[in-house]
């Protein structure tokens, strides 16, 4: 059939605005990876040139996989992607820990990757096309066919893999604890984006703009996601390792706007991907910042930062309420949106459990900022601030950026989802009709 408009390569690859939207967010996580990084493998002994040729290089893999129109340059772009993740969730070569995440990572990934083939393959095999735009053009005839749902299913079990969704998603937390902090930084934010963006566009065409058959089944998902991220995050007493947890309870609430099947629950989304990625970027950065060693990640280590500190503790605070989703910081205005398009689409009932869940993680985040400035540090700690280096400045650089996004995406929420409502519409040379 005719090419559609707002492709390249014969169709393979979306460009415009909604392409140009998710690679400015994979561009800003990569850019603060960046500015994080030196002072921290300077100190882990690990500042190699090979590290952020391989940055870029998942960075490239992002836009492919953010962009692609046709299931083969899906893989393409999540394989690209993977590869250099497991090559640098590895890279503290002399630690055991390190070395279990990018295995468990490795194995495990291969196996996602295996399922969504599989289902790649099915879906040519019913629909005789890879075309995301091709398979969205006889919808009517695949919603009959068994293959459609079986290939389907595959493929989404897949991007769940990707984007840390329960029941898909034990990898997160022992990965992310154990790559170097940076490293995690990056994949929480920019691999979940380029995989929400992925998601949008294969929802968007290949399944239909609003088919109740498969958002109740998102809407699920998106429920044990937001439960199991925020309980189990409530037990962790390690600070990376609650960050992994919430990280999985941040994919059930983006996922809650993608089951509302409505532009604007996808324009909340797009949204909250750029949020997301400078509360958690700066999270992560605060860790990175005082890492001494591994043991100094538990989330008691942090007590009397306040004292010690008290330009870190302020930030982490910043990043803590934004991430709660307190009003005014940005993750408020992300909740808020991805929360009234499900409530919007009649599923109120996936918006109170996000509200109730929101809700429970109040008391995980808010502990560190409890620990930080009520809870007194001993003199071991006091001894080692003492003698603490000061924070680079591309360090302090990053952090502050991503502070100052956390509070800027507020005002500015209006305009911005007005552009991702835009960038969405443009979509529609690529299939979006309903609703837009």
């Amino acid at each position: 059939g005719a090419l559609p408009a707002n492709s390249a390569y014969f169709g393979m690859v979306a460009v415009g605005g909604f392409a140009s939207f998710f690679n400015l967010i994979f561009l800003l996580s990569a850019f603060l990876t960046v500015l994080l990084s030196g002072d921290y493998l300077r100190r882990l002994g690990i500042h190699f040139g090979e590290y952020y040729a391989l940055i870029l290089f998942a960075t490239v893999g992002m836009m492919v996989l953010g962009t692609a129109l046709d299931l083969i340059t899906v893989f393409i772009g999540l394989e690209f992607m993977s590869l250099c993740l497991y090559a640098l969730s590895g890279m503290v070569r002399d630690d055991v820990r390190s070395n279990e995440s990018a295995l468990k990572y490795f194995l495990l990934g291969a196996f996602a990757a295996g399922f969504f083939l599989y289902g790649i393959a099915i879906l040519y095999g019913t629909a005789g096309t890879t075309s995301l735009i091709g398979i969205g053009q006889q919808l009517d005839a695949l919603y009959l066919r068994t293959g459609f749902w079986l290939g389907t299913g595959l493929l989404l079990i897949g991007f769940f893999f990707k984007i840390s969704a329960v029941p898909f998603h034990m990898w997160t937390p022992d990965v992310y604890e154990g790559a170097p902090t940076s490293v995690s930084a990056f994949m929480s934010t920019g691999s979940k984006a380029a995989a929400f963006a992925s998601l949008i566009v294969v929802c968007t065409n290949a399944l239909g703009q609003a088919d109740a058959r498969w958002q109740g089944a998102m809407g699920w998902i998106a429920v044990f996601t937001m439960i199991v991220g925020n309980v189990v995050a409530l037990t962790q007493p390690n600070l990376k390792r609650m960050l992994a947890y919430s990280s999985v309870a941040h994919a059930g609430y983006m996922l809650v706007g993608l089951a509302s099947g409505r532009p604007d629950g996808y324009a909340g989304v797009l949204f909250y991907a750029l949020t997301y990625t400078a509360m958690n970027m700066g999270a992560f950065g605060i860790v990175a910042v005082l890492e001494r060693d591994r043991e100094s990640n538990e989330i008691e280590h942090y007590a009397g930062l306040s004292t010690r500190r008290p330009g870190l503790a302020a930030l982490m605070a910043i990043f803590m309420f934004s991430l709660t989703g307190l009003p005014p910081f940005a993750g408020f205005i992300g909740k808020y949106l991805v929360f009234r398009a499900a409530i919007e689409s009649g599923y109120t009932w996936l918006a109170v459990v996000g509200a109730i869940m929101s809700a429970v993680s109040a008391y995980y985040y808010l502990r560190v900022v409890w620990v930080m400035y009520f809870n007194e540090a001993t003199e071991a700690q006091m001894a080692e601030s003492r003698l603490a280096p000061s924070i680079g400045g591309m360090s302090l650089a990053a952090l502050a950026l991503s502070a100052v996004l956390c509070l800027a995406l507020t005002g500015v929420f209006k305009p911005v989802v007005s552009i991702a409502m835009q960038v969405l519409g443009g979509l529609k040379g690529v299939g979006i009709t309903a609703g837009l």
